[in-house]
């Protein structure tokens, strides 16, 4: 008989909308589990964001950092109010302390349209793109060892910080994953190599660790010429490596492919951690009326089983993520699922009552 495992995931429903969208994706997660067999969660709650440090004066208490740092993974909503700000007028981000403080390097933003969701681009190439933004998600202009400085109200300055250790596995990871996804096997840096000298060793660097993997394509390009690509022919882009700000910006562009914010998953990966969570920020406009599109939190929990059923090579585990991933496809393939970004009034429950729905009709 096989053991059972038992993942601990680190919650974190955080603010806005990220409660409503939390406990259904629990509930999604526990019953594919059973279904599935073979593993099983555990989950721990963990108090963060911007609430959170209204509250108890901390955005990310050192509890819930120690529950995080200790998980098997963890899967978190949206945090963060526009109206709730540190005293130097920074937005309260405790996502972005956790991508520090546990080296999650790997931003992985995917682009892929479900079918029967509304394309943005009339092209009928482009509803079958399939492509990856991978962002730096530790240096770049976030670095934390190069924070910004002002002077007063005459002047304020950045700093963008490319380091070799970071950006050697930023690379590598970049490769393995388009020679994993078998489909242009080509990684392209964005990058602006012809302005900034950081970008120069960006770019020796992706060189120099792409003639280790013959089998994949390394090409670069301006980020404002390949933010045209990203609409004007989107479908001859495979795993594009880019810097911390580009990646940020270009993500929300894919997002807005894919029919908006509501339906973009993301991951931030490291050597031993992974956070999962919805592109979408907390959306205290919508929050407590229902309205929110959970499926990107879904997506990202699909993103979470096969990046569990990977690392720990567990069949059972990834199939999972695999089953969820098409359940989500299946509630949307129609077209009458329409959601509020796009004109629609299926809200969070409808949403979650069409995948659930849907997982039915899958054979586990």
């Amino acid at each position: 008989m096989t053991n059972l495992v038992d993942f601990r995931i680190a919650l974190f429903p955080g603010d806005g909308i990220g409660n409503e969208i939390t406990a259904p994706t629990v509930r999604l997660l526990d019953k594919i589990a059973a279904r599935v067999g073979g593993f099983s969660f555990t989950w721990q709650h963990c108090d963060a964001g911007a609430d959170c440090y209204l509250d108890q004066g901390t955005a990310l208490p050192a509890r819930s950092f120690r529950s995080a740092a200790a998980a098997d993974a963890i899967l978190l909503a949206a945090m963060g109010l526009p109206t709730v700000r540190y005293p130097d007028g920074r937005e309260v981000t405790p996502q972005i302390d956790l991508r520090m403080e546990l080296g999650l390097y790997a931003g992985v933003r995917p682009v892929k349209p479900i079918p029967g969701v509304r394309p943005l681009l009339a092209d009928a190439r482009a509803h079958n793109i399939d492509y990856v933004i991978l962002r730096e998600s530790t240096e770049g202009l976030f670095a934390p060892q190069a924070p910004g400085i002002r002077d007063g109200d005459r002047e304020a300055r950045e700093t963008m910080v490319i380091t070799r250790a970071t950006c050697e596995k930023l690379f590598d990871f970049a490769l393995n994953l388009a020679a994993e996804r078998g489909q242009q096997r080509k990684v392209t840096s964005v990058d602006k190599a012809n302005v900034f000298i950081a970008f120069s060793l960006w770019r020796e660097i992706l060189m120099e660790r792409a003639a280790n993997h013959p089998d994949v394509t390394a090409d670069c390009a301006y980020v404002d010429a390949f933010a045209m690509t990203m609409v004007q022919k989107p479908w001859v882009i495979d795993v594009a490596v880019t810097e911390n700000m580009f990646g940020d910006i270009l993500s929300d562009l894919g997002a807005a492919l894919m029919g908006g914010m509501g339906y973009a998953p993301s991951a931030d990966i490291g050597d031993d951690h992974a956070v999962f969570q919805p592109c979408h920020g907390s959306a205290p406009d919508i929050a407590g009326k229902g309205l929110a599109n959970p499926t990107a939190m879904i997506l990202s929990a699909a993103m979470m089983l096969e990046w569990l059923g990977k690392k720990h090579q567990l069949n059972d585990v990834t199939k999972a993520g695999a089953i969820l991933r098409r359940a989500v496809e299946m509630a949307f393939v129609g077209g009458d699922l329409v959601t509020r970004e796009l004109g629609g009034n299926a809200g969070t429950d409808t949403v979650f009552a069409a995948v659930e729905n849907a997982l039915e009709r899958i054979d586990a």
